[in-house]
């Protein structure tokens, strides 16, 4: 959804400005573009140590990398609209909190393991002098591990964290009692420990990872000035971390539009181009073929409206 678009469009803005820049991402599919690297990294997660290799492309400027793991490509492997995060909606698939502690364990491998040379600007591994960027709570633990395991290393001892947080709402709450899984040390449980009014997934006391994202980052930014108000303003507007935001402070940044994929005068998708100069005519025309398209009546002259973004209560 709307965190896929900002990943298809904010990193080649970044490496056109001169940064060098990879994401980070599940390999959820046999991405055609995308090859294995042939570099395998052990990772320890829920007591025992799995085995994640890495697939990479290069587009735009921006080195792609897809973490494979059988957790991530057996959930969606020959079926068409599978379900990423759990089999229906509102519920989570039981090792979610293996797969995405293996995510954000491979993406702070990645800069040190991965030898990309496809950047002329550019060449071998990125090194430990680098800022994360962790989007949501899948990745909300990112920092944990970095405060946990690499930095008491001399690793990463200059990299920061910034958290950007798209939906307030998704907070990835878990049992208290699946701390074990997550291999982090006693001093990190008061930032993932948290106390809701529901019964879902249990009662009580739970883990809150976007709790312990927003507490254990550098910055927390979001998707908008006015979403960073919204935020801060109550208790069911930031969905109970308001109190946690306000304490680390948020900073809203409106999310951009990639103005190369959105470009009228070159869109694949439209029946007629157009740019500044022809939009009064085509406009018409593109409406037209749409309305023909959906089966509404033809007919230039009458507004039609386009809404994007989720239906929910």
């Amino acid at each position: 959804g709307g965190l896929g678009d900002v990943l298809g469009g904010l990193p080649p803005a970044m490496a056109a400005n001169g940064h060098r820049v990879m994401t980070v991402s599940p390999r959820y599919d046999q991405y055609k573009d995308a090859w294995d690297t042939g570099v395998p990294v052990e990772i320890e997660v829920g007591g025992r140590v799995e085995t994640v290799r890495f697939f990479h492309c290069y587009k735009r400027g921006v080195d792609r990398v897809f973490v494979d793991h059988p957790s991530f490509l057996e959930r969606v492997w020959g079926k068409t609209g599978s379900k990423i995060y759990g089999p229906s909606a509102g519920e989570d698939y039981k090792d979610n909190q293996f797969r995405f502690s293996l995510l954000c364990q491979a993406a702070l491998e990645a800069p040190k393991v991965l030898n990309l040379n496809s950047n002329k600007y550019f060449s071998g591994p990125y090194g430990d002098e680098v800022v994360f960027i962790a989007n949501d709570w899948h990745t909300a633990l990112l920092p944990c591990y970095l405060k946990a395991i690499y930095k008491p290393k001399g690793i990463y001892e200059n990299a920061k964290v910034v958290f950007c947080i798209h939906n307030i709402a998704y907070q990835g709450r878990f049992p208290i009692s699946d701390l074990s899984v997550l291999n982090l040390p006693e001093n990190l449980r008061g930032s993932l420990d948290f106390i809701d009014g529901y019964s879902k997934p249990v009662k009580g006391r739970k883990i809150n990872w976007m709790k312990a994202g927003i507490l254990e980052s550098d910055r927390v930014v979001t998707v908008s000035p006015f979403y960073a108000q919204e935020l801060v303003s109550g208790e069911d507007k930031g969905v109970e971390l308001d109190n946690i935001i306000r304490k680390t402070s948020i900073t809203g940044i409106v999310n951009g539009m990639d103005v190369q994929e959105w470009n009228p005068a070159t869109d694949k998708y439209l029946d007629t181009k157009y740019d500044n100069t022809t939009v009064l005519d085509a406009k018409p025309l593109v409406k037209e073929a749409l309305q023909a398209e959906v089966g509404l009546p033809v007919d230039r002259n009458i507004p039609v409206i386009g809404f994007i973004g989720r239906l929910e209560e």
